[in-house]
């Protein structure tokens, strides 16, 4: 098990100019990076990497970005935009020796309508037929492509675990993973350690948030049967934090981070890290 940390809650958009942020991650202890890439073009993969291997790290996931213009289910536009996008992401992974794509790869992050469940199946075997394709593609690569159910405030589409599962039996891709997020799973399962047990193999990637997206441990998530699930399905994937601050204003916006959470951003990083460690590891 790794310990990470997203860029997203120091920077955004992530660009070559960002990894001058790599020495701080090191020297607080964190072990891998998940690198936002809002836009193929902002970075240089061979760059980043040699900045990861110089300072003794890796890029243990790509977060991809995904606004109403990247939507699986959107329209013709926007559902070629995603896969063009994803399709660029999975060739920058290989040059940064990255093995997972994650985050909700299905939707627009924020589109949440209430539609007829004909419709509902329909945009479902819309986005099990673009996750087949690009899972080919994946597997092709070496890579996976972690899929993250989202709160309902951010998605219609996938919020719990089953859900989730349910796309992946459909898609059928040894490519396709699960990805679930602390925070979300706060809002949408009854039991997280349960719907971690349920997950089971598939568990491929983890975020641990705290419950109000800030510092992991200083909530009221219940970690200890979440670090006896992890161990009970044999969990050794990234454990990486994903919170958000006022400091990156264009994040805290879209991920309607109103006020100051924690006292600092370094904060939830460090003294995250250390909880994690010793309840985690």
């Amino acid at each position: 098990m790794r310990f990470g940390i997203n860029t997203f809650l120091f920077t955004s958009p992530f660009t070559n100019e960002s990894t001058k942020l790599f020495p701080q991650f090191k020297k607080w202890g964190f072990q891998s990076v998940e690198i936002a890439v809002e836009d193929p073009a902002h970075i240089d993969p061979a760059f980043v990497k040699a900045e990861l291997d110089r300072h003794g790290l890796v890029c243990g996931s790509v977060c991809g970005a995904f606004g109403p213009d990247r939507d699986l289910r959107g329209d013709a536009a926007a559902q070629q935009n995603s896969m063009d996008y994803m399709t660029a992401l999975i060739d920058q992974m290989v040059v940064l020796d990255c093995p997972s794509l994650i985050g909700p790869v299905y939707s627009a992050v924020g589109r949440a309508d209430a539609v007829e469940p004909k419709e509902y199946q329909r945009q479902w075997k819309t986005v099990v037929k673009h996750l087949k394709k690009l899972g080919k593609y994946a597997e092709k690569k070496g890579r996976q492509i972690c899929l993250e159910p989202l709160n309902r405030f951010e998605t219609d589409f996938i919020n719990t675990c089953d859900q989730a599962l349910q796309m992946l039996e459909d898609v059928g891709s040894p490519a396709l993973k699960l990805h679930l997020d602390t925070f979300h799973m706060n809002i949408e399962e009854k039991d997280q350690p349960k719907a971690i047990r349920k997950a089971g193999h598939h568990l491929a990637h983890f975020h641990a948030c705290g419950s109000d997206r800030g510092t992991p441990g200083k909530d009221h998530i219940d970690w200890p049967g979440i670090a006896k699930a992890l161990k009970a399905v044999k969990y050794d994937g990234d454990v990486v934090i994903e919170s958000f601050t006022l400091d990156v204003k264009v994040i805290a916006k879209a991920a309607a981070i109103w006020r100051q959470i924690e006292p600092t951003r370094e904060e939830i990083a460090t003294k995250g890290l250390k909880f994690l460690k010793r309840t985690l590891a």
